[in-house]
């Protein structure tokens, strides 16, 4: 099946080309060729390639501004957190994700990594089919119409000295490893989702476990993902048991390398960043959450020559934009100096970037042979008008509320702002169950 679209303006092999017609077949596109008339179906203002979403957790959706009465910190939100996945099924799993992810398509998003590690039932009993939260995660992927690159997580201690999971925890857990990939073995899945792996962290993973998850992801050129450093009492946890840092760590049991993703890095030694770079490990900041929890600003600029990749982890909000954008501004607050990182680069870590590693090596980007996903950015409304067909338009003006149009491999599923179903409606239903 062919199709053709129209794109007013369309970033293209770094830069910004005019009147670009792109041409697909079965999802991928065959042709690119600025300049030429308009025919086909429309796709007006600047059209960039599908955002990557490379780090959620679709279940923390619910805890949006439910939390944010009162102080605390990271362990406090946590606590919060275990009270709704404590209360989750199937059933609400697969509502509360299906209206998250088609969230994530009105935002731009074509792909999203989900950091999958609710299990189980209450109390850590496995479901008749032990995947039934997984194959929520699928299904709900399907009908709100993006990839799905399902991190299944390994998760099974509560500390690093290998303290035993207990209440809403014992869901996560399924014992060991080696219980761990039989669980995921088990687990078949449709043609738009990859499934990689993920040690939670080095407070969750014993290293002879991580090692063999590390084994496991290895044999099947899986993605694998890794939250990292991302709170100053995790770092000491792990120095206090193993007399290292948990990058260092991670690097000892053959977690690190190109296949590899640490989540946040958010507080690194100058070692941790050496050894990232020599493994040529892959990073994933999250910036709205990672302001939301107070956890800090990680060192960026150290990490970009990499594979460095954007999430929305928490969904404090769900704006790919804003999280590229705020890698720089992060850093302006941390330096005190501007233009750190460009818009281009940031552009790159939405798109090409977060595809990679989540797998998905043949996309983002408008080229040929790439999967045909197309995000048009309105460049009229009152945060783009002036801006022009830029890259810095797009990142450091433009919001999710201003991506008008979504290609998913070819196929439309979301037109002049509208998703096929009322998304708000699926949220507000879903979330006030489990909230109330």
């Amino acid at each position: 099946m062919s199709d053709t679209w129209w794109c007013e303006h369309a970033w293209v092999g770094g830069h910004v080309a005019d009147g670009v017609l792109v041409t697909a077949t079965d999802g991928v596109i065959d042709a690119v060729e600025p300049g030429r008339p308009e025919t086909g179906t429309r796709l007006s203002g600047l059209v960039i390639p599908g955002l990557a979403n490379a780090h959620s957790h679709v279940f923390h959706r619910a805890l949006r501004s439910h939390t944010q009465r009162g102080g605390g910190s990271f362990w406090t939100w946590r606590e919060t957190m275990y009270r709704v996945a404590e209360r989750l099924t199937p059933d609400s799993y697969l509502a509360l994700a299906r209206a998250t992810y088609a969230e994530m398509a009105l935002a731009g998003v074509t792909a999203v990594g989900e950091f999958h590690y609710l299990h189980h039932g209450p109390g850590g009993g496995s479901y008749d089919d032990p995947n039934a939260m997984g194959h929520a995660l699928v299904e709900a992927a399907a009908d709100a119409g993006i990839r799905l690159t399902l991190l299944d997580t390994c998760y099974l201690t509560a500390t690093p000295a290998g303290s035993p999971l207990e209440g809403p925890q014992l869901r996560f857990g399924d014992g060991d490893a080696e219980r761990w990939a039989q669980r995921v073995d088990a687990l078949t899945v449709p043609g738009h989702v990859i499934v990689g792996a993920a040690v939670h962290s080095v407070r969750a993973v014993p290293p002879v476990e991580m090692s063999r998850v590390a084994a496991w992801a290895g044999a099947r050129d899986a993605p694998l993902h890794v939250h990292s450093s991302e709170q100053v009492a995790e770092v000491e946890q792990c120095l206090a048991a193993y007399g290292c840092t948990p990058t260092a760590l991670l690097r000892e049991h053959g977690v690190l390398g190109p296949r590899t993703t640490a989540v946040h890095a958010t507080h690194l030694t100058d070692q941790d960043v050496a050894d990232m770079r020599a493994t040529a490990t892959g990073t994933c900041f999250c910036p709205t959450t990672e302001r939301d929890l107070g956890d800090g600003i990680g060192p960026a600029p150290a990490l970009l020559d990499g594979m460095f990749s954007l999430g929305s982890d928490s969904h404090a909000m769900i704006d790919l934009l804003e999280e590229a954008r705020a890698v720089e501004l992060d850093e302006r607050l941390a330096s005190r100096r501007r233009g750190v990182v460009s818009a281009t680069r940031l552009l790159d870590a939405a798109t090409v970037d977060g595809q990679r590693a989540l797998g998905w090596a043949n996309a983002g980007r408008i080229a040929p042979g790439a999967r045909a996903d197309l995000v048009a950015v309105d460049l009229a409304s009152v945060r783009t008008a002036g801006g022009g067909p830029t890259a810095e338009n797009v990142v450091f003006a433009a919001s999710a509320a201003d991506v008008t149009d979504v290609v998913v491999d070819g196929r439309t599923v979301v037109t002049d702002r509208r998703h096929h179903f009322d998304v708000g409606r699926a949220l507000a239903d879903v979330i006030g169950e489990l909230t109330t």
